[in-house]
């Protein structure tokens, strides 16, 4: 049973923030291009696909809008399938409700052998141009491998945990893996990280909760305030 650092948020007193310490205080790294097998039905280390191989769900239409204007700013030479693009724009139907898949992976997951280079062209676009990956990715891709729900009318309660191999629906079940359900058979190789989740995740986390919630619960998860 998973044990909670619960939080209020001093900038917004309806809002309460329950964080998995287990996850938060873990060395768990993405070990994506580092031996991850994937989350195809059978260990695809060589595809270097991680956890793109499905696409990604957008948010809501707001959320589809910015990263179709992303899309639009990314240079074709980091970008090994722009020329995919069509009257779908990189969504996969005109629900606009996840991107396309090409070759089996998301349109914007360049390949081994890329010469712009291997990866999501969303990223390395923001990185080439300084600006943060996460404000060009989706959220559900910059999230992972965080499960964020909100339940609640009065006050809203925000859960942060790991995600589980049961948070991928009926698909999970053929899964080769997932790096952070603690059943999996190969999940210790993804806890091998130098720091805490709540540090090597810190930028995402403070667009999460905010900055003062984050040092709430590196304090908690075992940390400390400076930094």
């Amino acid at each position: 049973m998973s044990e909670w650092i619960e939080i209020d948020d001093p900038g917004d007193a309806g809002v309460r923030w329950r964080f998995e310490r287990a996850f938060v205080a873990s060395n768990w790294t993405c070990t994506w291009c580092r031996g991850c097998e994937g989350i195809i039905d059978e260990p695809a280390a060589a595809l270097q696909q991680g956890c793109c191989s499905v696409g990604a769900m957008m948010a809501d239409e707001t959320e589809a809008m910015t990263v179709a204007a992303s899309a639009a700013a990314i240079p074709p030479h980091l970008w090994q399938f722009h020329d995919r693009v069509d009257d779908l724009h990189v969504f996969r139907d005109e629900n606009r409700s996840a991107t396309k898949l090409v070759e089996g992976a998301c349109i914007f997951l360049n390949r081994p052998g890329f010469a712009g280079g291997v990866g999501c062209a969303l990223h390395l676009a923001a990185v080439e141009v300084g600006e943060r990956p996460l404000d060009w990715k989706p959220s559900v891709c910059w999230q992972f491998p965080m499960k964020v729900e909100e339940h609640g009318e009065g006050p809203t309660v925000v859960t942060v945990r790991a995600t589980r191999r049961a948070d991928w629906g009926d698909g999970g079940a053929t899964m080769v893996w997932c790096c952070t359900d603690p059943a999996d058979r190969h999940v210790a190789d993804a806890f091998v990280g130098d720091e805490q989740v709540v540090e090597s995740l810190r930028e995402e986390l403070v667009e999460l909760a905010g900055e003062s919630v984050w040092a709430q619960l590196r304090l908690a998860a075992g940390g400390n305030a400076a930094g």
